[in-house]
């Protein structure tokens, strides 16, 4: 059962289903990413520079023996790499084993400092992120672009930007629009407004976390339990299914063979089988009090997102 697609704003389609590869150890994405190609049914793999694993993930696609034409894969340039674009593209590509990308994102809307204390998260001598901050994120957006021209990269985006970053660093200053915005979405951190905008824009929502990542509380919630019930479905199915069918790009995460099918069946099956008032039900949970964003990184930084608790003494 392959995913349908999405059609981006740069004429390529994007698989709405894709294997996550965050937290994935190296030793079991190879087999992951072998097994959803060749077995599972997805033709879209999202990983990163940061995640450390994508010489084992471009291993997994080699082994599943499906051609390089039919898959999709999205890789991300990390915070610490945003002043030399095409660098750190070409390192993923080689780790990857690949010649070009379908979709390359800026990670996260932070320049951290490239000649920092660590590689991947500079500190301060105070313990905070080393961050740069008078870097102009439209000149790695220009530096993005300039690999669509060359044609290492077929689509590019971002991960992680509120509509006020999109607003002031990217969009007036783009030739390209991000083709599309990957960010924490889910049942309790829908973000209604960010993917309307999104949507206004003709920038398709990517989720990650769509389960909620690791232990997470989504799989325990009443509502999507009830509907599930009512529906003949799992709660994962709901969870993941719920996104699917607003039209999100969604990222499950699993190593586990069976799981790894069962999120991409599952969703689609739930996608067709939930109501227009299921998804009005799911779509008030949070505003119910359940609000949860999961994934927050100290970055000091206010990155105008809603529902972004942590609250930071330095100004962005």
């Amino acid at each position: 059962m392959a995913a349908p697609t999405v059609k981006l704003n740069s004429g390529y389609e994007i698989p709405i289903i894709g294997l996550g590869t965050w937290q994935s150890k190296p030793d079991e994405v190879i087999a992951a990413v072998e097994y959803a190609l060749k077995e599972g049914g997805y033709r879209h793999i999202d990983c990163a520079w940061n995640y450390g694993n994508e010489k084992e993930v471009g291993e997994g696609i080699r082994r599943s023996g499906v051609p390089r034409s039919e898959i999709f894969v999205t890789s991300k340039i990390w915070a610490s790499k945003l002043h030399d674009v095409e660098a750190a593209l070409d390192e993923s590509l080689a780790n990857l084993g690949l010649d070009y990308l379908d979709l390359y994102l800026v990670h996260w809307p932070i320049h951290l400092n490239p000649n920092g204390n660590h590689p991947i998260f500079p500190t301060l001598p105070n313990g905070e992120r080393d961050v740069v901050r008078d870097w102009p994120l439209r000149e790695t957006w220009k530096q993005m672009e300039a690999m669509v021209k060359k044609g290492k990269v077929r689509s590019i985006g971002v991960s992680n930007f509120s509509e006020r970053v999109l607003e002031q660093d990217i969009l007036p200053y783009a030739e390209i629009v991000p083709a599309v915005d990957q960010c924490e979405l889910h049942l309790y951190n829908p973000q209604h407004k960010l993917v309307a905008y999104l949507k206004s824009k003709g920038i398709v929502p990517q989720a990650y976390s769509p389960l909620g990542s690791s232990n997470s509380p989504l799989l325990k919630d009443e509502t999507a339990a009830a509907i599930a019930a009512d529906r003949g479905l799992q709660v994962s199915d709901v969870l993941l299914g719920y996104l699917v069918a607003k039209e999100i790009v969604t990222l499950p995460k699993s190593v586990n063979p069976a799981r790894i099918k069962a999120n991409l069946e599952g969703a689609l099956a739930a996608a067709k089988k939930l109501t227009p008032e299921d998804i009005e039900k799911l779509d008030g949970v949070a505003a119910s009090g359940k609000q949860l964003r999961l994934i927050q990184p100290p970055w000091g930084v206010d990155l105008g997102f809603e529902n972004w608790p942590v609250k930071y003494a330095t100004p962005q």
